[in-house]
């Protein structure tokens, strides 16, 4: 029997128990019993005999089964299969089936990517608060789309409904079309339906008449009728859903825990984008490319109110960012609702296209309409009849031109929008000069339109050029943190929007010498008790990393002159040069930033060559680091030619895990001393004839060199390095750009080595990434040095915007959020450290790959250098772009380092979107080991 006969009939007997005694305890346990066994036999039976065919039917008949099993017993499964996954990695080249099943189960439980159409308006309707007439304003705009034209849909989703079935906001719209076109009679015909998809168990037993057991069942339930004379050719249709319904006529939080019925917001937003682009694929298949077709979503109760799951409406859609239209308030106290409502919105970056309100003769519209500048509309409808016998015909008539009119604004925005995006893909090629990259080899349709961000993910036009009117909005993972800046999941990013209005608002701008602001305090404040704890008694702002590395040579080597009596020998300070030569110690592969006294800091590398910086001499004394990385499944410890002949024992090459590498044991090793000895040797080939050190400083990237291709330098070497330093009077530097605030794991990389700095410098993660800030932190006696009776001794640098109150407002908010273990989830050993986020198992088989040279894994970062030969290594190798257009293909988006491809995600971000992104890549990788392309990819660079 072939392999997915076998998966087939075990799921047909698995559905059949599914369907079968729901109440009973035996058939419960026998089913589940089953499902366990068979999944773990599917497991065996794939592991042995299995192809990539069967793997196609495996996806397409046993994952069926996997989206019935609660986590419990997917754990189970995996614990029982964990040995035959061992075997799989180490024996063959396949994708493990283990890791697609996890897969598999992670993008339908935990995923809420989002996606939908832009081949027709899609309007989400919110109010100022509630029972301010959303529902009838969705029916309006139903009556006017679909009135007088032949072959339109128009759909109203209501995601959320209490008080199910007495009250249906879609079973209102459904009569009241239905009502308006019996009554009207038009040409063409219209079929109108009704259906309910899922609703709690309480509310489909009333409306069902019948025990329908516990917590959300999918319902199903719809009526539908033919509508109209018919007379035309075309048929249009209404489609209204429910998309989750509970019994009682509570706030959805309230009524979701009472009835046992809650919804998780991934899920929710799941159903959301699934009920988007099924309708928006059937009708353009058909009714062809030009069939017009309008959606609107309703929410429920006010912007702010609480969903299911309780977080706030507005935060729950906000992935979607879908325009707005808003119901305002008419009545008396309603323009203050109103503009709240629309602040609320817009602070979360929604559209707002229109606001639309009931007359109750207060000319609320004229303050609205000033306050918004006229740049939104402000319709009005006629009052609202509130006898309960008026049945709202003759409302609708008259309200007509009204819903024309707003109608009319939908869908002109809508198009001008897709428009908009098409215009900014074209101009941005023609006008803009991007950073690092080379624009021959950039065309047109290879740039990127980024619509929004949402906390880890970027909301991308995408188009399909095949087929016309397809643009759709999609998702894209930012694995690149967006050049390594970002951090903040979706809740922080409102949070810092928030804040950063506040300070804004209150503060603008204001200078900063001599003078004190909250914002600038509180965040010297937690720099000194955080990532300066210990050592750093001083806080100078600067605008960036790179300008903070300037600033940090500054201190460095003046607090060397000081220490040396350089000084004290020339007063003035105007021939100091006659003495000394200064020149920085520095690693080989470090970057430290483009400007350029930073650049003069780094080895020669591309970003220093003289087609970038031709007054470039490199002032700075070069040691060629040891690196370690897991390559093969083993972390592996490369020593430099120069101190190869030193190392007599191979064992301290090789460790049982990363953990070891950071092990301060090693400070007692052998290879410890020949660190020692060949950091001593160096420093003194830098004597000058009259014995004096030319070293002025030394400059460090912690533990991982980041634009230098994502190495792991030894910690043990940085640990030796800054001692030595530290014994000879020579100032330590830790470039923290880059590796603070959490990126390896840790609130600063210094704790993962086990040492401290002198001067250490901070930005990107310092903001949560949202605006430039950066803060050079040093040690009191380096303060001390720049201490004189002469203006000319301070320190003389500095920028317009230094310690701006909106970049410390940021800084103040994100690294409180960071270590708080309330905000964030993923913190460890007491709030020190991040739990793992990239899984173990899938980094060490992705190092098993042949395509695979090298895998660093540590804190949000995993880099992976791709296996290449000769001149297709390093910084301007092409090799990764066809397997990063792949991956952009699976909704992550990279950005390499020459042949190294990296993965980066936030402090925050939950390690089972880790996975999912790791997968994904594990996958491809694959397909080029099991393919050996490797050399073919790399020669059509």
């Amino acid at each position: 029997m072939a392999t997915h006969q076998i998966l087939l009939l075990g799921n047909i007997l698995i559905d059949v128990l599914f369907k079968i005694g729901r109440g009973s305890v035996e058939l419960q346990v026998l089913k589940e019993t089953l499902y366990l066994n068979f999944l773990t036999f599917t497991i065996v039976v794939v592991c042995n005999i299995c192809t990539l065919k069967d793997l196609v039917n495996l996806q397409s008949t046993s994952l069926a089964a996997l989206h019935w099993a609660g986590a419990w017993e997917f754990s189970r499964i995996m614990s029982r299969a964990s040995s035959i996954s061992a075997y799989l990695r180490r024996s063959r080249r396949v994708f493990s089936p283990i890791v697609y099943f996890r897969h598999h189960r992670h993008a339908r439980f935990f995923s809420a990517d989002v996606e939908y159409p832009l081949t027709h308006p899609i309007y989400t309707v919110w109010a100022a608060n509630t029972s301010l007439g959303k529902t009838l304003v969705s029916a309006g705009l139903s009556i006017s789309f679909l009135s007088g034209v032949s072959g339109r849909k128009f759909i109203y989703l209501k995601p959320v409904q209490t008080g199910f079935p007495q009250d249906s906001d879609s079973r209102f719209v459904y009569h009241k079309f239905s009502e308006f076109v019996s009554l009207h009679r038009p040409e063409s015909s219209v079929e109108a339906s009704d259906h309910v998809l899922r609703a709690s168990a309480l509310a489909s037993q009333e409306l069902l008449g019948k025990n329908c057991g516990s917590g959300i069942v999918n319902l199903g339930w719809h009526e539908k009728k033919l509508l109209g004379s018919g007379h035309k050719s075309g048929i249009s249709e209404l489609v209204c859903k429910t998309l989750y319904a509970w019994r009682e006529a509570l706030s959805p939080h309230v009524v979701a825990k009472k009835e046992g019925a809650r919804i998780e917001d991934a899920e929710f937003l799941e159903t959301l984008k699934s009920c988007l682009g099924a309708n928006s694929e059937t009708f353009v298949h058909e009714c062809g490319e030009n069939a017009e077709m309008m959606c609107v979503i309703e929410t429920a109760g006010g912007v702010a109110s609480p969903s299911p799951s309780g977080s706030l409406q507005c935060d729950l859609y906000r992935p979607f960012r879908l325009p707005a239209i808003l119901v305002g308030d008419g009545k008396l106290g309603g323009i203050s609702a109103t503009i709240s409502a629309y602040e609320t919105l817009k602070l979360r970056g929604y559209d707002v296209a229109a606001v639309v309100l009931e007359d109750h003769g207060l000319l609320n519209e004229a303050p609205l309409l000033s306050y918004l500048r006229e740049r939104i509309p402000v319709l009005v409808l006629p009052p609202i009849p509130q006898e309960i016998s008026n049945d709202l015909m003759e409302w609708f008539y008259q309200s007509q031109d009204v819903f024309d009119r707003l109608q009319k604004i939908m869908c002109l925005a809508s198009r001008a929008r897709i428009e908009q995006l098409h215009y900014m893909t074209k101009k941005a090629h023609e006008i803009f000069w991007w950073p690092f990259t080379q624009h021959k080899l950039i065309s047109k349709d290879h740039v990127m339109m980024i619509d929004s961000r949402c906390g880890e993910n970027f909301a991308v036009h995408s188009v399909n050029n095949s087929i016309k009117n397809t643009d759709s909005i999609i998702q894209r993972f930012d694995a690149c943190a967006s050049w390594w800046t970002q951090g903040p999941d979706a809740s922080l990013q409102i949070e810092l929007a928030r804040d950063m209005g506040y300070a804004t608002s209150r503060y603008g701008h204001v200078m900063f010498p001599e003078n004190v602001h909250e914002p600038a305090l509180k965040c010297a404040e937690l720099l000194l008790e955080g990532v300066g704890k210990g050592w750093a008694s001083r806080v100078y702002f600067s605008d960036n990393g790179s300008t903070a590395i300037e600033i940090a040579l500054k201190m460095a080597l003046r607090k060397f002159l000081f220490d040396h009596g350089f000084l004290f020998e020339s007063p003035n300070g105007n021939d100091v040069d006659k003495y000394i030569n200064l020149k920085v110690l520095a690693l080989r592969g470090s970057y430290h930033g483009d400007t350029l006294g930073a650049m003069e800091a780094q080895a020669p590398s591309p970003y220093t060559g003289f087609y970038q910086q031709p007054w470039y001499k490199g002032r700075g004394h070069f040691l060629d680091p040891p690196k370690v990385s897991l390559c093969q499944d083993v972390w592996k410890l490369f020593i430099p030619k120069k101190i190869q002949p030193n190392i007599a024992n191979e064992e301290d090459l090789i460790f049982s895990s990363r953990d070891e590498i950071f092990q301060k044991e090693r400070d007692v090793s052998g290879i410890a001393d020949v660190y020692s000895s060949y950091i001593s040797q160096e420093l003194l080939e830098n004597l000058d004839p009259r014995g004096y050190i030319s070293i002025g400083a030394l400059i460090i990237e912690p533990v991982i060199q980041g634009a230098g291709g994502m190495e792991m330098i030894d910690p043990l070497f940085q640990r030796i390095l800054t001692r030595e330093c530290h014994r000879r009077k020579i100032p330590v530097i830790f470039d923290e750009v880059f590796t603070g605030f959490w990126r390896l794991g840790a609130e600063s990389a210094a704790e993962l080595l086990s040492c401290q700095p002198d001067i250490a410098c901070f930005a990107k993660l310092m903001t949560g990434g949202v605006v430039p800030l950066a803060a050079t932190l040093a040690s009191e006696e380096v303060f001390e040095a720049f201490i004189d009776d002469s203006k000319l001794k301070a320190l003389l640098h500095g920028h317009s915007y230094t310690a701006h109150a909106l970049g410390c407002t940021a800084a103040v908010k994100s690294i409180k959020w960071f270590k708080d273990c309330k905000t964030n989830s993923n913190l460890t050993h007491g709030g020190r450290l991040l739990k793992e986020m990239w899984d173990e198992n899938l980094v060490r088989h992705i190092s098993l790959l042949p395509a695979v040279d090298r895998v660093v894994a540590l804190g949000t970062l995993c880099a992976i250098e791709l296996q290449v030969e000769g001149s297709n290594a390093g910084y301007a190798s092409l090799c990764a772009l066809n397997l990063l257009h792949k991956l952009r293909g699976d909704g992550i988006y990279m950005r390499p380092l020459g042949n190294v491809i990296y993965l980066m995600c936030g402090p925050c971000t939950s390690p089972d979107v880790c996975r999912t992104v790791l997968e994904k890549v594990l996958r491809r990788l694959e397909e080029v080991s099991q393919a050996k392309i490797v050399e073919p990819l790399c020669s059509n660079c």
